[in-house]
């Protein structure tokens, strides 16, 4: 999709998709300027802008955001399902089939292996076994995958882009797909479990796989007192801040306040020159809430 770059003097003028992101010069007056990005093309004018407030919705089963601009007018609503239904009904066909697979494993011990002996303590490790794996592979196959979708309200009549999760079982690191209101890919979101263990941190992507930019813990140390201390009522609040590529250039925080409800503020302030998709910086900013299960 060709890059549409409007110039101060008025002309307007298309790139390819190569440029984006980069200095180009007008080719009338010869003003420099930088490409937007491709995929910022047709975005919603709720995403133009560098500050975003969210509020998480209280007292509510599924996780819900408002998202306000700097004078508290709510400008997009965001939801990521629980599916609790689903899930609870997922958990019950579980145990229901571990619970048959051990009874069907014990019975047959109980014919092959009437007396008690190495034979019958196997078949009996196996029932173990099988009720747990059949437990957690069918709750696993019975429950949801739990996307996100960003609305213009909560009457949820339009959807301006989504966060879809990409597999429901996901052992070294989980991965998220961004989409716009077509169903383009505009980013991908990938959170490495090994850094958890030290300090938090998520990576976001181009669709071809190149990397944008990098939320991580806001401090090394915060990031070890909040692993033996806790959130410590508060005082330690899990804040991130958002590196251009791999370079220590902040383009960007996602913080907390310290509220009674989740309150949190999305400053894309760093970002002078807006070309990091307000799209992708949003869903990374909900990912880095509702993905921490903070």
């Amino acid at each position: 999709m060709p890059i549409t770059v409007k110039c101060d003097c008025g002309n307007t003028y298309e790139l390819k998709d190569e440029f984006a992101r980069k200095s180009v010069k007008c080719p009338k007056c010869g003003a420099v300027k930088i490409a937007p990005a491709a995929a910022t093309q047709g975005a919603d004018p709720a995403f133009a802008r560098d500050r975003f407030l969210l509020r998480q919705k209280a007292m509510a089963i599924d996780q819900k955001y408002y998202v306000w601009d700097e004078s508290g007018k709510a400008i997009l609503f965001v939801e990521r399902p629980t599916y609790m239904l689903r899930t609870i009904l997922a958990i019950v066909g579980g145990l229901v089939s571990g619970l048959a697979v051990f009874i069907g494993v014990a019975a047959f011990s109980g014919v092959v292996a009437p007396d008690e002996g190495p034979l019958s303590d196997f078949l009996m490790f196996v029932a173990i076994i099988g009720l747990f794996v059949a437990m957690l592979a069918v709750t696993i196959a019975l429950s949801a995958k739990r996307h996100v979708t960003f609305y213009r309200d909560d009457s949820k009549n339009m959807k301006l882009a989504e966060v879809l999760q990409d597999s429901k079982v996901q052992f070294f690191k989980a991965t998220y797909t961004v989409r716009d209101h077509r169903s383009l890919v505009i980013a991908r979101l990938h959170k490495p479990y090994i850094y958890n263990l030290f300090r938090k941190r998520w990576e976001c992507l181009t669709p071809n796989g190149s990397l944008l930019c990098v939320a991580k813990e806001d401090s090394i140390v915060l990031s070890l007192l909040r692993r033996v201390l806790g959130p410590f009522f508060g005082l330690l609040r899990t804040n991130f801040i958002i590196l251009n590529g791999s370079s220590d250039q902040v383009i960007g925080e996602f913080n907390r306040k310290l509220t009674l409800l989740d309150r949190y503020v999305l400053d894309l302030t760093g970002d002078t020159a807006r070309r990091f998709d307000r799209r992708t910086m949003l869903a990374l900013g909900v990912m880095l809430d509702t993905g921490e299960r903070r």
